[in-house]
């Protein structure tokens, strides 16, 4: 389909970096703010990506920029998926349609693509840790530089913002964090602080006197020290007594808000005055995710992101294929798990605030009080489920697998060494694709695998995806974790019902000559499309899909060194430490040892782009398995 080139309105396109913002009238930001929105929009219709949370603080993004003398002073977003606005104004306009492609712009603030990028930004949770550091660092220097972090509502159900907090709080280091509150992370907002936030935000005699005690401390502003200080502690003792905005300042922070934050003057009027106010404050800013545009406030969960072009004015997809396609491993996950839950009402699911992108939702549905969001907390999920499987709850906890990498310490000390059997559903392991490295899960065989009490496994199709779950369902003894990959399954046939898996037995797909190749997980079907085009080409290569890194199935292992004269293996995964690597292990003291080649993702970071691009960049798509096999094969004919 052909789309109009995308020309930005009359003021954005004069601005190429911050400073040209700064040229404009305050008046004039208002429009600056709807050209803004506008290039979003259609940028993101014909091109794809995040979308709902950068719609949500474009008047923020501008008035920040305009205040703040950037780069020197230091933007920290979180997460990064509100900071289109803010690359579009800091010299990336014209290469924004590279967004999130290949070899394009990182669809996240990215340190090495700008100077304005202060901190790489893609879990959620770490903009008021790492301001603070860059606050304390500043004052070590004894700079003037001003650290702001926005800090998105979702983000503040982390630990890690509230350890954070804790501390900025003691320190009494300047620093402005931005609470935008949109009660939105990808999925609506849970617990307790989202109604905390409400209570504030709802509270009309609050706003009303916090506006009367504002125009106040304006007053004082001229007045002296002595009266500033007055009117700050006559501030916080009525914040404190009215509304529960008094837990900021409890920790320390001086509390601003809430204020609009689509009210561009507004924003900049507060972010001038708080320039000048020492030590840490926060400024609670309420926002809409979407904003902007109807459709997207409307679903907010649907258009956080989208990959296919849309019409920009109805939100209707441009030309859907209508054609079936197979289902996504995720929704395979959450089907299975609801019947599960049919058979077996011991089970119960938990899910660190990606309901819908972990298919949770389907559970949460049918069983509301045996299915848990418990908001973007992944070390508290794991935590959780091991206490209800302390009390003889069947928990399937899941996550993605770069975000357990946040709970390591849970799954060792609160599962494992306790040998409590919780199932790990671990989406969106291996290369995921446009969201790139801050979002592969590459390393979760490699940090499993050599804990004790627990099993890993990686099913080659859905079919092996439900029977693995059905047998870690009935499995007590330990922790059971089941990785599978972003994106869409094979297609196959799946018979009704389940049928329980032996553990730490593999399958012979195809016998093979010379080489046998061992496959762990959904690369097994590259394996076989490689090794049909292989047979055409004269070269029978045998075939094995394993299923468990550990156990491994070393009876099948030993079978093929009697029977082969090399082996490769491959997974979806980083080579260093993982299915590769234990079966090296495994034949390093053995007496029929044979040449082992290891395929996996190389030790370096890999970046964003579609999932069969970054395939075939590290060489683990069928071309790479075929070339491999022809090195291989080449090596052994020249020793011989």
């Amino acid at each position: 389909m052909e789309f109009e080139e995308v020309t930005p309105g009359p003021l954005l396109g004069k601005i190429d970096y911050p400073d040209d913002l700064k040229k404009l009238d305050p008046e004039q930001l208002v429009d600056v703010c709807d050209e803004l929105r506008d290039y979003i929009i259609d940028m993101v219709s014909i091109h794809g990506g995040h979308f709902g949370a950068s719609l949500g603080v474009v008047e923020m993004t501008v008035a920040l920029h305009y205040v703040y003398n950037t780069p020197k002073d230091r933007i920290v977003w979180d997460v990064g998926h509100q900071a289109y606005g803010h690359k579009i104004l800091t010299g990336r306009r014209e290469n924004f349609h590279t967004n999130r492609e290949y070899g394009g712009l990182s669809g996240f603030p990215k340190r090495s693509e700008s100077e304005y990028d202060t901190f790489g930004v893609g879990h959620s949770s770490t903009s008021i840790s790492a301001g603070l550091g860059m606050a304390i660092a500043r004052d070590l220097d004894q700079s003037d530089k001003k650290i702001v972090t926005v800090t998105g509502d979702g983000a503040m159900t982390a630990g890690l913002a509230f350890e954070a907090l804790n501390n900025a709080g003691a320190l009494d280091s300047d620093i402005l964090v931005i609470l935008n509150d949109n009660n939105m992370s990808i999925d609506p907002n849970v617990g307790a602080l989202k109604e905390y936030l409400t209570d504030i935000t709802t509270s009309k005699t609050f706003n009303k006197l916090r506006d009367e005690i504002y125009d106040m401390l304006g007053h004082f502003k001229s007045a002296g020290d002595k009266m500033r200080k007055v009117a700050s502690k006559l501030e916080k003792a009525v914040t404190t007594a009215i509304t529960p905005g008094g837990l900021f300042q409890a920790l320390g922070f001086k509390y601003y808000g809430p204020v609009d934050g689509h009210n561009v003057e507004t924003m900049r009027r507060y972010l001038e005055d708080l320039k000048d106010i020492p030590g840490p404050k926060l400024l609670h800013a309420v926002t809409v995710k979407g904003k902007g545009f109807a459709p997207a406030e409307r679903e907010q969960t649907k258009w956080h992101a989208q990959s296919s072009p849309f019409d920009k004015i109805t939100g209707k997809q441009l030309d859907p294929d209508t054609e079936p396609k197979p289902p996504k491993y995720q929704h395979v996950f959450g089907e299975a798990v609801v019947e599960l839950a049919d058979e077996d009402e011991r089970i119960v699911g938990i899910t660190p605030a990606m309901p819908s992108g972990s298919s949770l939702w389907p559970l949460m549905e049918k069983y509301p009080d045996r299915a848990f969001d418990v908001g973007i907390a992944e070390q508290h999920s794991i935590t959780f489920a091991a206490g209800l499987a302390a009390e003889g709850k069947k928990a399937f906890a899941a996550i993605y697998s770069t975000f357990l990498q946040r709970a390591y310490d849970q799954v060792i000390h609160d599962v494992c060494i306790q040998k409590l059997p919780v199932v790990f559903c671990i989406d969106r392991a291996g290369l995921v694709g446009a969201d790139g490295p801050t979002h592969h899960g590459l390393y979760d065989i490699s940090y499993l695998r050599n804990v004790p009490n627990i099993i890993v496994s990686s099913p080659m199709n859905e079919e092996e995806l439900r029977d693995m779950m059905y047998s870690a369902s009935k499995h007590e003894e330990c922790a059971w974790a089941i990785r599978y990959p972003r994106g869409r399954a094979t297609g196959m046939d799946i018979p009704e019902g389940f049928k329980s898996m032996e553990i730490g037995k593999g399958e012979c797909l195809r016998e093979g000559d010379e080489i046998a190749i061992l496959s762990f997980g959904p690369f097994g079907n590259y394996v076989m499309e490689a090794a049909d085009d292989l047979e055409e080409e004269g070269i029978n290569v045998g075939h094995y899909n394993m299923r468990f890194a550990k156990p491994l199935d070393t009876d099948l292992i030993d079978k093929v060194c009697h029977t082969y004269d090399r082996i490769i293996t491959i997974e979806d995964g980083t080579k260093l430490g993982g299915f590769g690597s234990a079966v090296a292990e495994y034949l390093a003291d053995k007496p029929h040892h044979i040449p082992t080649t290891i395929m996996g993702v190389p030790d370096r970071i890999v970046e964003h782009g579609t999932q069969e691009e970054l395939h075939e960049e590290v060489g683990l798509d069928p071309e790479g398995i075929k070339e491999t096999v022809r090195e291989v094969l080449k090596a052994e004919s020249l020793k011989a």
